[in-house]
């Protein structure tokens, strides 16, 4: 088997790193990232190496890649770097965590990450450089389309669509047979239940800052147990 090289030197790539390293066939052999953003050139104990010069020193003939960075951009920046390693000749590995819970049916493309906790139901589809954090849950028929990136305990309902480059926040609810429209960004704790437009954004209303100290909380809490 190749081993396997990270793009990527944040939280999401050392993270990619420990569950690849525990959690995985594949052995980790070295990070990379544009030149312009190395930090220092050494992470988790592997060399960083510039991205612009990956394939002399790992040539894609023996190593693979997986590019291990979140959703900047709308996704955009994941997808670019997603092209390039295509370009440049690597093949892009798939992580799907053994404590997620999935179906012999499903269907994943490439680079795709799914975290400990996800469910996928029966007859779920998933397109390629798309990240599905830990906790989320995917009902059946859900169509997942390239570059989206779903946060942790997001649901998606029966027959649910994401086009691609959508961003579905933490605690978000789609309900059942909406379609979420290219490049919308779901905001945390939010429900959808109608079909978006393309590039939309959504939010909640923002918690409410109350008048009082909480060192008085608790004795308006339980008032009436007294």
């Amino acid at each position: 088997m190749k081993k396997t090289i990270i793009f990527g030197n944040s939280y999401a790539a050392i993270q990619c790193h420990f569950e690849l390293t525990h959690d995985s066939p594949y052995e980790v052999a070295a990070f990379t990232v544009d030149r312009n953003y190395i930090k220092e050139c050494e992470l988790c104990g592997l060399p960083v190496i510039p991205f612009e010069d990956i394939e002399i020193t790992y040539p894609p003939q023996d190593f693979n890649m997986l590019i291990a960075i979140h959703a900047s951009r709308v996704n955009k920046t994941r997808a670019e770097k997603y092209d390039q390693a295509k370009i440049k000749g690597y093949e892009l590995i798939s992580y799907v965590s053994p404590r997620a819970i999935t179906w012999p049916d499903l269907v994943i493309g490439d680079n795709c990450y799914i975290s400990e906790g996800a469910i996928c139901k029966p007859f779920v589809k998933i397109g390629n450089n798309v990240m599905i954090m830990s906790g989320a849950f995917l009902a059946h028929y859900s169509v997942i389309k390239d570059h989206c990136f779903i946060a942790a305990r997001a649901v998606l309902l029966g027959a649910v669509t994401l086009e691609p480059y959508c961003i579905i926040g933490a605690n978000s609810t789609i309900l059942g047979t909406v379609t979420v429209a290219r490049e919308c960004v779901i905001g945390a704790g939010s429900v959808i239940n109608e079909n978006t437009q393309e590039k939309e954004v959504y939010k909640v209303n923002p918690p409410v800052l109350l008048p009082l100290s909480s060192n008085k909380l608790e004795n308006i809490l339980f008032k009436e147990q007294r």
